[in-house]
């Protein structure tokens, strides 16, 4: 079988605010530089402007509430039943500022992944360049990681390093970071795409 003929893989995209991680992996599929299919883009917050731009590329789209459900383990559940009814093969967490219940990582195990903007282990959570500039780190950037039960503990597939300037805000800083989330990000999901990463323990494994 040619590359070509391998159907393209189905994802779910699961976003919460801009979007700019989504536009790129939009980019990169119109450019046919990644073989996937976005079926379904899915945001708990109803005006993100990430919606927006799934709009503009006639990709389905929809919100799901959490005050629409009782607790973090009903609302995943929901989300499961919706990835599947799509087909959805893998999940990618695009600035989703929710962490999921493990009945969402029990249903696609080793198939969701996220970008966090941080050299993981270092500076799990939230206001991760925050945390980096507090700590007084020379060095930050992003990890691109399969989720697992943990917050931002799962297998790591990539990681970019991106220098901390002395005069570094939050603000300058994460718009450094998120240049290079830009580039590793797309590259990641392609070597999950294409069948290139297999996982023994907690190290990934890149197939030349």
């Amino acid at each position: 079988m040619h590359k070509t003929d391998i159907p393209p893989k189905k994802l779910a995209i699961l976003v919460s605010g801009n979007g700019t991680n989504l536009q790129t992996i939009i980019d990169k599929i119109e450019a046919g530089k990644l073989n996937a299919i976005i079926e379904i883009v899915i945001s708990n917050v109803p005006d993100a402007y990430a919606l927006e731009r799934a709009q503009k590329h006639h990709l389905y789209n929809l919100t799901l509430l959490s005050s629409d459900y009782k607790s973090r383990t009903e609302y995943d559940t929901a989300l499961v039943a919706t990835l599947q009814q799509h087909g959805v093969e893998l999940v990618v967490l695009a600035g989703f500022m929710r962490i999921l219940a493990d009945v969402m990582v029990n249903a696609f195990p080793h198939r969701i992944i996220n970008i966090h903007p941080a050299l993981l282990p270092s500076f799990p959570g939230l206001h991760a360049q925050k945390q980096a500039l507090d700590y007084g780190v020379k060095f930050s950037g992003c990890t691109v990681h399969f989720v697992d039960a943990g917050t931002d503990t799962g297998p790591i597939i990539l990681q970019s390093v991106v220098p901390v300037m002395q005069d570094d805000t939050e603000e300058l800083l994460s718009k450094r970071i998120q240049i290079a989330e830009h580039t590793i990000y797309p590259q990641a999901l392609k070597l999950c795409v294409d069948g290139k990463l297999s996982i023994n323990g907690r190290t990934v494994l890149i197939q030349e």
